[in-house]
């Protein structure tokens, strides 16, 4: 300090700073308010909806969960209030009931566990198709002994109001072949896909009705 120097005597001042206690005050609460917002967000709700129905069966979706900050523990799937035993991944986005009656009415929806608690979704109601109705089906093809028939069976299915897809997945009611292998059929076999040939979807056509699977599989490398 200028000019202070042997046996100068300084007066100090402490003084209570009240404005900054205040901004530092302010300043923590809104860290506090942000840390709580972030970390104690309760999950959105689940929304469903139905993918896709058969005589037997029907599929229902839900877009990828926001959970914010909570933990998964479970999704339930509930059939006319009932809950089903049908393991459902974490991560899963849908949700595939089999052993439905046909021409029967139901309503479903879906329950989240989490580390917040349940959160049930929308419900939907939908009703299984009967035998003669085909829009139903859902093909994928694999490997077929004349790959042209692949045309015609596309234009019978055009016919009969019902789809096919190129690739494979849990959506497609059967998978279409000729030979038992391939990576279509090894995926088939395991999500229980029925893999049937081509003369399924003939007699269907043929019947104005769905027929049994069971009559037309192809199995292991079959031809």
């Amino acid at each position: 300090m200028d000019g202070v120097g042997t046996g100068s005597i300084i007066n100090v001042t402490i003084e209570r700073n009240h404005d900054e206690e205040r901004r530092k005050r302010e300043e923590f609460m809104r860290l506090q308010d942000k840390i709580l917002a972030q970390f104690s967000k309760e999950p959105e709700m689940p929304s469903i909806s139905l993918k896709s129905v058969t005589q037997t069966s029907a599929i229902i979706g839900w877009k990828p969960l926001a959970l914010n900050s909570t933990e998964l523990k479970g999704i339930d799937v509930y059939r006319n209030n009932q809950k089903i035993s049908l393991p459902v991944p974490l991560t899963a986005t849908s949700a595939k009931l089999s052993g439905l009656d046909m021409s029967h009415d139901y309503e479903v929806f879906i329950v989240l566990r989490t580390s917040a608690g349940r959160y049930e979704s929308n419900r939907i109601k939908f009703t299984t198709h009967s035998l003669d109705n085909l829009t139903g089906i859902n093909v994928s093809f694999g490997h077929l002994s004349n790959p042209n028939e692949a045309a015609y069976l596309v234009q019978l299915l055009r016919r009969i109001g019902a789809k096919y897809t190129e690739e494979l997945s849990t959506d497609n009611t059967h998978l279409i072949c000729t030979f038992g292998s391939g990576p279509k059929y090894e995926k088939a076999q395991e999500w229980n896909i029925p893999c049937v040939s081509p003369e399924f979807l003939k007699a269907c056509e043929n019947n104005g009705r769905i027929m049994p699977s069971h009559s037309y599989y192809v199995g292991s490398g079959a031809w």
